[in-house]
């Protein structure tokens, strides 16, 4: 079946995809794109996105692939996209080098891009069919509902240690449960902040379980990147996309969905860097800090070791 052919067997409502990427990779983007059901409205290199985008008018989905691309480039992309695509409802899948992910992931998770670094086939494949596929036409997505779940089981997971050692240790301070889409919340533990050293020593032992069993058996990406952005606000340290992808031991893909997860949630949030404006930092939100606070804070008049 030759591409006339198969762009002429689309639906009329297939979703609208314009595909940037170096020239050696568009036949596979546009391969891939047709395969899940939408229709290619065109291509263009990633250093004609400037024009490209004052001329196009309306489109879904905006495909970037930022494989072996300058990261100053694709950072330029990205803001560029980014602000295209604000006040419209136009989705965008990225493909980043994990070497361009400080510059151009912040940005492109504010617009709410689905991203991806070194994905598979597969990963790819689905996060172009979540993407063109229309949100009441999605019956069944296992990939997100496994992943909110684990979310929505962290948090209560965190809510109900928080309160039991509260209760055993007649401390007032409760946790509660988040409305879904609303993040988690708690109030003020009026507890001091454990030392970094401590939470530091938490994540070294969870590291360690690695070289005695298969990682994968253990692997928790959002609370290995709570534990690691509240040892680094402890630290005043700021904390890029790519060392919070190192510190999920995950692969990066995995990761940089459950950061943009965590975000959505009301967990994380982006911080500018003042030195560079191209670049910004994840940071903990006011709430989740409490609730690291508190649960430390438990633990530690108990003389239990957080885990």
């Amino acid at each position: 079946m030759n591409d006339a052919m198969q762009v002429a067997g689309l639906s009329a409502d297939a979703a609208r995809v314009f595909i940037v990427a170096p020239a050696a990779a568009q036949d596979r983007h546009d391969a891939a794109v047709t395969a899940s059901g939408a229709r290619v409205l065109g291509m263009v290199a990633p250093d004609g996105v400037e024009t490209a985008l004052d001329s196009l008018i309306a489109a879904d989905l905006i495909v970037i692939d930022g494989t072996g691309v300058d990261p100053d480039r694709i950072a330029a992309n990205a803001e560029r996209i980014a602000d295209w695509t604000r006040d419209g409802d136009c989705g965008i899948v990225a493909l980043l080098d994990a070497h361009a992910l400080d510059l151009a992931a912040p940005l492109l998770m504010d617009a709410g891009a689905a991203l991806l670094c070194d994905p598979s086939a597969a990963d790819y494949a689905a996060a172009l069919v979540r993407a063109v596929t229309p949100p009441g036409a999605r019956l069944h997505d296992a990939t997100r509902e496994r992943e909110a779940e684990r979310l929505r089981l962290l948090n209560e997971e965190v809510a109900r240690l928080a309160a039991v050692l509260s209760d055993f240790a007649a401390d007032p301070v409760r946790r509660e449960l988040r409305e879904p889409g609303r993040g988690y919340r708690s109030e003020p533990s009026g507890e001091p902040d454990p030392a970094p050293r401590i939470v530091r020593a938490v994540i070294r032992a969870r590291r360690l379980r690695d070289q005695h069993f298969t990682p994968e058996l253990f692997a928790d990406p959002a609370w290995d990147m709570l534990l690691d952005l509240y040892a680094a606000r402890l630290e005043r340290n700021r904390v890029s996309v790519s060392s919070l992808c190192i510190a999920a031991s995950v692969p990066p893909t995995t990761a940089l969905r459950w950061i943009g997860t965590m975000h959505d949630a009301g967990l994380f949030e982006r911080e500018a860097d003042p030195g560079d404006r191209r670049r910004a930092h994840i940071i903990l939100s006011t709430r989740a800090a409490e609730a690291m606070r508190g649960y430390f804070a438990a633990a530690a008049r108990l003389g239990m070791m957080p885990i």
